[in-house]
């Protein structure tokens, strides 16, 4: 320095600055340091700023008047600085020559300067509004032109200036810097071509200052909003372009990619090592992340290991941080910053307490530090909060990508990994692991800033205290792996609970999807006591977890005690010189507070860590799933003239199945209607499934020409209105829509539907019968006006009349479809003589093809089949039942036990009559709700739903689903009482001591502390040193004995209580809840009430009530102290709390409501995704894959709006709170200097290590009380649910109808009306009949008749409007609902199985011994099938039954129906889509065991009915005829129009 500034200007003068009461700088210091900082800060930026900016350019912004304005002033302040050069060098010439700082200065400053002014000008061509590096730049100037600032005026305040004109020019400079800091809080408009124009609401984010980013000033707008009433979704801003799907998913699928192919073309390298030539790959797979090419995967293992290969798994990992890394790391480098400056503070302390020992130091010293540690702890703020909102930012972008590629990546999944992975579990992907990466992200820094925060801590304590501070490190070191220890038990306890919780849930959505046959057997208890079962375990699991978590909390609060302990303990015993004064105690203190954080958070850290990287395995090895190859079925065909062909097929499920079809050849004509016929399970619907490409082509070739529409077996519909579910996508034509309505029979439902075709339908269809679902389905198809039409069998589900009217006017030779290429999988025979071709298929091989009247000719199979069912071939009939015997076609069937042997046992004149009855064998029905799966389709069951009522005003729309009520407004504290009430309101008020408790022990310790360290300046501390350590520990271990207490208590004990008693509520008050509460409420929502509310119950209140507690309670003692030392505080505290408190009101209003929208706004991601995956064979087979990522893409985003918000909000509550927080450490300072003669030093230690400790509880306890709002809601959301009305009692005491009744079985209906819901028309109108015990009724109508609503009115599931009904002289309205449905039988017309064994499936409650099981399977024809099992009745059946065909799952229900054997048995069209013999074997078997009961059947074919005593024609809610068949027939009435219909009379 001295060649710089010559001699006459010293650099340093210390007289000048420490030992005076009016401090100055020396000038070569302010020439030199002072005025060089901010300039080496603007260079340095400068290269990485403009590299940014070339990155990001947001377009160019027109210049303003801010603009020129700020130009001006740099151009200005450039010539200023060269004023003072020229004129240096003017007086140079004039020979008084100036030492060489005058030269250099002005120099750099006038570079400098124009520097800026060219920033200022690129940024505005770049579209920067706001800049943060010339902000920084210009508050650095000003900042460092204060001190020449004054120290020029106390110079003039002595002499007279002796250099005019440099005195001018800096005056000049310092009003120019200074206006040029204004300007740049001010903010320049958007650029041009900006979305920020376009955008209705846009995020003021994007356009706001330097500032308002740094303290998130721009959020206020929403938070006085959201206090003010409560936010909606439309006060939202839009999501940022750049977090939105459309840049963050394609970002990490690229990335993805690029890792598969290099996978890839790794293992062709060592797979080209390994084969001396690779098979070529015949499956049909674009494999995705394994190799195709492999020819025995275990050799290959083999060889590949030995090989020592490169890694073959293409890693997802890298891929992530590809894309989302270099964001990640800007975060981190605020992380480090922000670390140094944290070390600040200690040492300031320590200056500062040596300040108040040294009475003579001045003043201005102890203010100015006191300033300095405020001013610290704000930039700590500052800087922290940024890094955060980096980090949440990158969370928020890795999961919208998570979802994104998830999503993707399920739509074109095959088969078999559809089989592995269940919809539950996809969804798991998509909720909890993607959550799993949002929150790791925001403290992965720690992995590397709590290794550095613990070596920066240990050097200054060891600067302080020697070598004694290994004592408090060894102390830390023993609980790391306590701790460690501790966070890996919880680990997997957690792993168990969510087992467990897994398991509850999975069977609460059974228990939801089968709730109406769990209703009408009566079975709710057996269910109820499941549940019960697993919650028992799993509160059992969590009782473990809390003993854990009380230990891990005792060892992270004594910690710092114990380490403080042991320090100074060693310290002062080691060496009789050690004295412990109140600068090393306190400092010490704070260092070992700062090392608290990094010591605690590295487990969980690392704990998290696990977690994500399973995740993360499970992710990878989800989206390395083979895909389905789109080139398996060629589309491109153009050569042949088949508009279909199949050449040589061999298709199966999954690569490592038996094929189920063997070599199919098929070839369809263009423009041809070809049938497809068969058994069940003989592999139909596998061979359409073949065509679409969904299954494994192992040899073969398919090709369909042109575009395909798909009707599948079971009809696909979206939650959406009943129009959107037929144009799909389409653009509407009013003409051609109505064509379709009436082709598929639609228009007459519209009528009766609600809001016509702009009806909302409900998830998976649930507001349609299962006749409307299918017609839909064929809408949808014949709408979208297709090449080829593939209709796995759609006539099954509809009525007689409605198959013959959608086959006349839609499939058949005369159908609006002709010239169309038609595939129909049927079970109708009566159709067949219409079409071009037929298909027989026979156990997964092509038996015949021809045209009807070939393969009558030909005699095979088909010949044989007809035989048996139809009409024309009565005359044959002797040799037919001849030939039956003799050839034995269904030998093998598993479901028929030799079909002959109960043919050849009836007479012969039944089986004329019957095949006379077969000839019409349309299975079809408004079938409630037919969902009739394939044997590998995949799907949930669901409930059955009545038909929709007639609405007189078809254009008032009405919802079905209420749409979810998200609470508004503040936690009513009703809901907090209600909680404790649960806990127990005495323990409450002794939780709440205990903590106080535990609370005044700690602070005991520390006012000690600073008693002991006062013993230094007293000179006594020799002889007390045993007493004052022993006290000290005692205090210490008394708040540990009393935290460990105090949460056993709270965690293990109350707070389970109460989880258990509210979830038992719950339980109960949903299975009492009435048929009615299920159809408008969707299962998605009541799952989760019982996953995501209850486990905010198990687990987070508990949580969040005791970290707030304990803030609490630590807040308040900080407040004493330091109020008790400095009385004057207490000024400062009480605008302090004001702000607080109004901060946190503002805070806790908004962030309660936009948890509540994300919550609510996250529910339709999932049900979306599990709709896509139960559909996506249709939504592939009709090319509307984009359209549904689309739709995804939107939801997410939608969700991530509200996120957003609720991420920032958390900042600017942490700048906001952490500002007051910063405030009572500055006054504490600024006491403790104003009153240093009085206190002595350590209480100065004392109340200012303390207040820089409140800053963290300040902060927790609002995030706590915003957090406790929020969950506690969960209390509400629980409770609301079992307190809904409920259905009349199970079991009336003294109304029990006796143990053996109903006796004889008669019912009598008298004036009965009945309704769905309050406020909805009559379906049945004063019924009025009387039926004997033991007869046999069948019930007809039409759809929306009223046929469904008798049977539901039997069971009460719909209780009466008016009139009643009594079987056997007891009113089934007094007796309770128990007793009543477990004395009759239903077997529904859609086959429930819940998952679990076969008994448990017949008989929940184990009333009957396995000889009677038995029994009842031998009748059902199951017994052979289940005998062939290796488990036999403990067969596990998966959920919904789906290892079972239809047919079977039929036949469990007829089984079940045989155990009960009542008096009054009830069958709802069971026959639909079964084929003819399983259909034959029910009906034969109900006719033969239930001869004695009272049959009612719901029939839509008429032969199964003609030979009942009496039938019922309902219509329109009314009895229409009820009389024999016979005699209806001959009255010529409704029921001989039908019969007409079905060919069943002349």
């Amino acid at each position: 320095m001295e060649r710089l500034c010559g001699e006459k200007l010293p650099f340093w003068v210390a007289n000048e600055t420490f030992h005076t009461d009016r401090p100055d700088l020396s000038e070569c210091f302010q020439l030199s340091v002072l005025a060089w900082l901010p300039c080496i800060f603007l260079w340095a930026a400068f290269p990485i700023y403009v590299y940014y900016l070339k990155r990001s350019s947001r377009g160019y912004i027109m210049m303003s008047l801010l603009n020129r304005f700020k130009t001006v002033f740099g151009l200005f302040l450039w010539i200023v600085c060269w004023t003072d050069l020229f004129y240096t060098f003017h007086e140079l010439r004039s020979g008084n020559t100036q030492p060489p700082i005058y030269f250099v200065t002005p120099l750099v400053l006038g570079m400098t300067m124009l520097l800026a002014t060219f920033l200022i000008q690129y940024e505005r061509l770049h579209g920067v509004q706001s800049s943060g590096v010339l902000f920084i730049f210009w508050f650095l100037s000003v900042l460092c032109a204060l001190v020449p600032f004054r120290s020029k005026i106390l110079k003039v305040y002595g002499k007279d200036v002796p250099d005019k004109l440099r005195f001018t020019t800096f005056y000049i400079y310092f009003g120019l810097i200074l206006c040029e800091l204004i300007l740049c809080c001010f903010n320049e408009k958007p650029p041009l071509f900006s979305n920020v124009v376009t955008d209705p609401n846009p995020c003021p984010e994007t356009t706001a200052g330097f500032l308002s980013t740094v303290t998130f000033w721009w959020f206020t707008s929403l938070a006085i909003k959201g206090y003010k009433r409560p936010l909606e979704s439309k006060d939202l801003w839009s999501l940022n372009k750049r977090d939105s799907s459309e840049e963050m998913v394609p970002k990490l699928l690229k990335e993805w990619d690029k890792e598969q192919a290099k996978a890839k073309s790794d293992q062709h390298l060592t797979n080209q090592a390994v084969y001396a030539k690779p098979q070529p790959s015949a499956t049909n797979h674009v494999s995705g992340g394994t190799g195709g090419n492999e020819s025995s995967p275990e050799e290959a293992e083999v060889l590949l290991s030995s090989h020592k290969a490169a890694p073959h798994q293409p890693s997802f990992l890298r891929a992530l941080i590809k894309a989302f890394g270099p964001y990640f790391l800007i975060g981190s480098l605020f992380k480090l910053l922000q670390d140094s400056i944290t070390f600040i503070n200690p040492q300031l302390l320590s200056m500062l307490i040596n300040f108040t020992k040294d009475k003579s130091a001045p003043d201005w010293w102890g203010y100015t530090l006191a300033f300095l540690m405020f001013f610290t702890a704000i930039l700590q703020t500052l800087i922290l909060h940024t890094h955060f909102q980096y980090c949440f930012v990158t969370g928020m972008n890795v999961r919208t990508a998570l979802i994104g590629a998830i999503y993707r990546k399920a739509l074109v999944i095959t088969n078999a990994a559809k089989r592995s992975s269940t919809v539950g579990e996809i969804v798991n992907l998509m909720s909890v692991d993607a959550q799993r990466f949002m929150d790791l992200t925001t403290f992965l820094n720690m992995l590397w800033s709590a290794p550095l925060q613990i070596m920066l801590a240990l050097y200054f304590l060891w600067q302080n205290l020697g070598p004694s501070v290994l004592a408090g490190v060894a102390v830390m070191v023993m609980l790391i792996p306590f701790n460690a220890f501790i966070a890996m038990k919880t680990r997997a306890y957690q792993v168990q609970q969510m087992q467990h919780k897994d398991a509850r849930i999975k069977l609460m959505n059974e228990i939801l999807n089968g709730i109406k046959v769990l209703k009408l057997y009566a079975w709710e208890n057996s269910f109820k006591d499941k549940v019960l079962a697993i919650r028992q375990k799993e509160l059992k699991v969590l009782r473990k977890t809390a003993y854990l978590g009380a230990l891990s909390t005792m060892a992270w609060t004594s910690a710092p005690f114990l380490v403080a302990l042991t320090t100074f303990a060693v310290y002062v015993t080691v060496d009789e010189n050690n004295v412990l004064d109140a600068e090393k105690a306190f400092v010490s203190l704070s260092l070992f507070n700062i090392l608290r954080f990094p010591l605690n958070m590295l487990p969980q850290v690392i704990s998290s860590l696990v977690q994500a990287s399973v995740s993360l395995k499970r992710i990878q090895n989800f989206l390395s799933h083979d895909e389905l190859d789109p080139s398996s079925v060629d589309r491109k065909n153009t050569g042949s003239d088949f508009a279909v062909s199949v050449v040589n097929g061999k298709f199966t499920w999954a690569k490592e199945d038996q094929p189920v079809l063997h070599n199919i050849n098929v070839m369809v004509p263009q423009g041809s209607l070809v049938a497809v016929v068969g058994h069940v399970g003989c592999g139909k619907s596998s061979l359409i499934s073949a065509l679409l490409g969904d299954m494994e082509k192992q040899e073969g070739e398919v090709s369909v020409r042109g575009s395909v529409a798909y009707v599948p077996q079971q009809a696909w519909i979206q939650n959406a209105t009943l129009r959107d579910n037929i144009l799909f996508g389409n653009s509407f034509n009013e003409q051609k829509y109505h064509r379709v309505l009436d082709a598929c029979a639609l228009t007459p439902d519209l009528e009766v539907l609600p809001g016509g075709d702009m009806t909302e339908i409900g998830e998976k269809g649930i507001n349609l019968s299962g006749g409307q679902r299918q017609r839909v389905s064929l809408a949808r198809a014949l709408y979208s006006n297709a090449d080829v039409y593939l209709l796995d069998d759609p006539l099954s589900a509809v009525d007689a009349h409605v198959a013959k009217h959608i086959f006349d006017n839609l499939i058949g030779p005369e159908g609006v479809l002709k010239g169309k290429t038609r595939i129909l999988v049927t079970h109708g025979i009566s159709f067949l003589p219409q079409v071009d071709n037929i298909v027989v298929i026979v156990d997964g091989r092509v038996s015949e093809m021809g045209s009807y009247q070939e393969l009558l000719k030909q005699n095979g199979a088909f010949a044989e089949f007809l035989r048996n069912y139809a009409l024309e071939d009565i005359i044959e009939e002797d040799e037919a039942t001849e030939e039956l015997i003799e050839d034995e076609m269904f030998s093998d069937d598993v479901l028929s036990n030799h079909h002959t042997d109960m043919v050849d046992n009836e007479p012969t004149f039944n089986e004329t009559k019957k095949s006379f009855m077969r000839q019409m064998s349309i299975m079809s029905g408004d079938s409630d709700n037919l969902r009739c799966r394939s044997v590998r389709r995949h799907g949930c069951s669901q409930r059955r739903h009545p038909e929709p009522q007639e609405k007189k005003k078809p254009q008032e729309m009405e919802k079905l689903i209420q749409a979810e009520a998200a609470e508004t407004g503040r936690v009513k504290s009703k809901v907090f009482l209600e909680y404790a009430k649960a806990v127990g309101l005495v323990l409450s008020v002794i939780i709440c001591l205990l903590y106080a408790c535990q609370s005044a022990a700690s602070i005991g310790a520390n006012i000690w502390l600073s008693e002991w360290t006062n013993d230094a300046s007293l000179n006594n501390t020799k002889e007390n040193v045993n007493m004052r350590v022993g006290v000290y520990a005692a205090l210490g271990i008394a708040q540990g004995v009393l935290i460990l207490a105090n949460c056993l208590l709270c965690r293990a004990y109350c707070m389970l209580r109460a989880a258990k008693l509210t979830h038992r509520n719950m339980l109960q008050g949903v299975l009492r809840a009435p048929q009615a509460f299920f159809e408008s409420t969707p299962t998605g929502r009541l799952l989760n009430r019982f996953s995501k509310d209850v486990d905010a119950i198990d687990s987070h209140i508990p949580e969040n009530i005791d970290i707030w507690m304990r803030t609490f309670w630590y807040t308040l003692n900080v407040l004493l102290i330091c109020s008790a030392l400095t009385p004057m505080f207490l000024l400062v505290v009480a605008p302090l709390m004001v702000f607080y408190w109004w901060v946190q009101r503002f805070y806790v209003a908004t962030s309660r409501q936009l948890k509540r929208l994300e919550s609510v706004s996250r529910s339709p991601i999932y049900s979306h995704f599990s709709e896509t995956i139960t559909g996506s064979s249709v939504i592939r087979a009709y090319g509307r894959h984009d359209a549904f990522v689309h739709m995804n893409d939107m939801k997410v985003d939608d969700n991530q709006k509200s996120y957003y918000p609720g991420i920032v909000s958390n900042r600017w509550l942490g700048v906001r709170i952490e500002f007051i927080g910063n405030c009572i450490v500055l006054f504490a300072g600024l006491f403790a200097v104003g009153g240093k003669n009085t206190l002595n030093p350590g209480l100065v230690g004392l109340s200012v290590s303390y207040a820089l400790q409140v800053t963290m509880s300040l902060n927790w306890m609002v995030r706590m009380t915003s957090d406790l709002e929020n969950n506690i809601v969960a209390v509400e959301r629980v409770k609301e649910y079992s307190e809904t009305e409920t259905e009349a009692p199970w079991e009336v005491e003294d109304k029990k109808p006796p143990p053996e009744w109903p006796m004889k079985g008669n019912v009598e209906f008298n004036q009965y009306c009945v309704r769905y819901r309050e406020g909805l028309d009559l379906v049945l109108k004063n019924i009025t009949l009387s039926v004997k015990g033991g007869e046999k009724i069948g019930i007809v109508g039409r759809t929306g008749a009223g046929k469904s609503s008798m049977t539901l009115s039997l069971f009460r599931l719909l209780e009466a409007a008016g009139g009643e009904i009594t079987i056997d002289s007891v009113k089934i309205s007094e007796i309770g609902l128990h007793d009543l449905r477990s004395k009759l039988t239903i077997i529904p017309q859609e086959p429930v199985l819940f998952s679990g064994t076969l008994r448990m499936n017949l008989d929940p409650f184990d009333k009957y011994s396995d000889e009677e099981v038995w029994k009842a399977l031998e009748h059902s024809h199951l017994s052979r099938f289940v005998s062939n099992q290796s488990a036999k009745l403990e067969m596990e059946c998966s959920e919904g039954g789906e290892n079972l065909s239809v047919g079977q799952r039929q036949l469990v229900c007829l089984a079940r129906a045989l155990l009960r054997k009542t008096r009054i048995l009830i069958l709802d069209e069971a026959t639909a889509a079964i084929d003819l013999e399983t259909d034959d074997l029910i009906q034969s078997t109900i006719r033969t065991q239930f001869e004695e009961s009272t049959v009612f059947t719901i029939a839509h074919r008429l032969n199964t009915i003609m030979d009942y005593t009496r039938v019922l024609v309902l219509d329109k809610g009314q009895i229409a005829e009820f009389d024999t068949p016979t005699n209806l027939i001959s009255q010529r009435g409704i029921f001989y129009g039908m019969a007409k219909d079905a060919g069943l009379a002349q």
